[in-house]
């Protein structure tokens, strides 16, 4: 497994964590402090912009888990991968994405771009 492979899973798990301060801390673990995420819906800098719009994507989808789909692809000190948004009981996805992340090549995210590959309506 590569470093960015495990990167993208840390990514995620951040996405997943219930607890605010728990997800607080991992934000700053794992971004640059003048990090940014970009995507259809939202574009933010730092570790509170990022804690936002993952708290409200928690909030609009309660009881569901964030999972990587497919396989990680690793290139020098950038990451791209594809995840899905499922219930936490099971069942068919209701959300597919598609995320690049570009490090500092120390271990930090310093950005990421969102796609949206399949949304729910009204969403």
């Amino acid at each position: 497994m590569s470093d960015l492979t495990e990167l993208a899973g840390r990514y995620i798990a951040v996405w997943n964590e219930p607890d605010q301060a728990k997800r607080a801390a991992a934000i700053s673990e794992l971004f640059t402090a003048e990090a940014t995420y970009t995507d259809p819906l939202a574009d933010v800098q730092g570790h509170e912009g990022i804690g936002a719009v993952i708290a409200g994507a928690r909030d609009q989808f309660k009881g569901f888990d964030f999972r990587v789909l497919g396989d990680v692809d690793a290139n020098h000190h950038i990451v791209r991968f594809q995840w899905e948004l499922v219930p936490a009981s099971g069942g068919e996805n209701i959300v597919i994405g598609f995320d690049v992340a570009v490090t500092d090549g120390a271990g930090k995210i310093r950005a990421v771009y969102g796609f949206l590959d399949k949304v729910p309506a009204g969403a």
